[in-house]
């Protein structure tokens, strides 16, 4: 199977079912820049590799899951209304977030300042990533199409998630946040 099919070169793509769209299209966006989120995870990811902390293997199977989960929520924006995928997103998954968000929240200390990305380099990647996944939420937000109202909820959640993962790998490591100086 070749990985290049040509049948975008005239600035369309395909949405699941086969309904093509142009590239430009809200909703294409939005898957599109979902998968860009789950890149610069599966780049937190490859930098923790070199992080040493009692609880990196839970962290990367919490970013491996979100990564499926995020995976799965471009298939669903790039199915076309009336049409139906095998996995959907459930207040199950945004439940899940929250769990771990309150968890290692609970670990961390308070927030005194604003602060900066930064820290260990998986930690800025994941700081990366939340902003991705803030324009994800944006390109959501802003289609016209209907969309699984948990997808929204859940990009928000991902986000505050993200927030708290950086500061839990930046304490973990032992890695300064950086303060935002006034």
């Amino acid at each position: 199977m070749k990985i290049y099919t040509k049948t975008g070169d005239k600035g369309t793509t395909s949405l699941i079912y086969g309904e093509r769209v142009k590239k430009s299209d809200r909703r294409v966006e939005a898957y599109g820049t979902c998968d860009e989120a789950n890149s610069m995870i599966g780049l937190s990811l490859s930098l923790l590799n070199d992080a040493n902390f009692n609880e990196k293997e839970l962290v990367k199977n919490v970013l491996h899951k979100i990564q499926t989960e995020l995976f799965h929520v471009g298939a669903e924006l790039a199915t076309p209304k009336g049409k139906t995928v095998k996995w959907t997103l459930t207040k199950e998954n945004i439940d899940d977030l929250e769990k771990i968000i309150d968890q290692w929240d609970a670990e961390l200390p308070p927030l005194t300042n604003f602060i900066l990305p930064g820290g260990h380099t998986a930690g800025a990647a994941l700081h990366s990533a939340r902003t991705i996944v803030r324009r994800a939420e944006r390109c959501v937000a802003s289609m016209s199409e209907e969309v699984n109202p948990l997808v929204l909820s859940y990009l928000n959640r991902l986000s505050d998630f993200l927030f708290v993962a950086a500061r839990y790998v930046n304490h973990k490591t032992g890695f300064p946040e950086p303060i935002l100086h006034q």
